[in-house]
């Protein structure tokens, strides 16, 4: 599985979805030899049954199927989780609070508060497949809480956000965090870049995942620095690529 893999050290690499709502979608991730996809919620139009139906044929096909939450909400994160999401990442985490919240409501009983609600999506409409206690187990080894860093707040507070049970990974969102330090778009400047080695350093020193979602040059720029949860571009910008160079293909001929 995807997660097993990025927590036993290795990298797994994925994309995000805005806008495909058709589960086929993780068919097509998994054949371009994607590791996962990861539903923006936040940015995007997704309800809870597009989310639903995609997870179902990721679970299929051994794709990590993870969502990006509007907001830190219990609701979200539960149903996210229940829908057969095998990951959920908050925006906007700040505070060593909202870490425990996250990873309280991403994790069963002794990590967290997780609520455990039988078959469905997380069980692949299957039983719990023996005991209660060893499925809520697993299942805690095999979802991903991510806390998302793009904020001023979030860098200056990722000692004590880092150090929270139960958060498993900690992802850049550089656009947000240039906007948040004072130099938006400057995702090279060096104020930017200090705060990315931070979070980096920290997420290292307290075993947790270091992530980001970014363009090319961003993730070359970082990978170094031991980022092994790599997301890149989305589907409206991987779809507009590849309409323009038919485009330019074909009408420079």
């Amino acid at each position: 599985m995807p997660v097993k893999r990025l927590k036993d050290g290795k990298k797994i690499i994925g994309t995000m979805l805005r806008f495909v709502r058709n589960p086929g979608i993780a068919y097509i991730a998994k054949h371009a030899g994607l590791d996962f996809i990861m539903l923006d919620m936040e940015h995007g139009s997704y309800a809870l049954e597009t989310l639903a139906d995609v997870c179902k044929v990721a679970r299929a096909v051994n794709l990590g199927c993870f969502v990006r939450v509007p907001e830190l909400a219990k609701g979200y994160v539960s149903r996210a989780l229940d829908c057969g999401a095998t990951g959920v990442m908050v925006p906007m985490v700040e505070s060593v609070a909202q870490a425990k919240s996250l990873a309280g409501w991403m994790k069963f009983a002794p990590v967290g508060i997780r609520g455990l609600g039988g078959s469905g999506g997380h069980t692949s409409f299957g039983g719990l497949g023996g005991p209660a206690p060893d499925f809520m187990a697993q299942a805690n080894k095999e979802t991903l809480a991510i806390a998302q860093i793009e904020s001023k707040a979030a860098v200056e507070a990722i000692d004590q956000i880092a150090g929270v049970e139960g958060i498993d990974a900690l992802l850049i969102g550089p656009n947000d965090l240039s906007i948040s330090l004072g130099y938006p778009g400057e995702l090279t400047h060096p104020e930017v870049s200090k705060a990315i080695e931070k979070v980096a350093k920290t997420a290292a020193a307290n075993n947790k995942i270091f992530g980001m979602h970014a363009g090319d040059a961003m993730l070359e720029k970082w990978l170094p620095s031991g980022m092994t949860l790599i997301m890149n571009s989305l589907d409206i910008n991987i779809l507009t690529a590849g309409m323009a160079a038919i485009s330019k293909k074909y009408k420079s001929s």
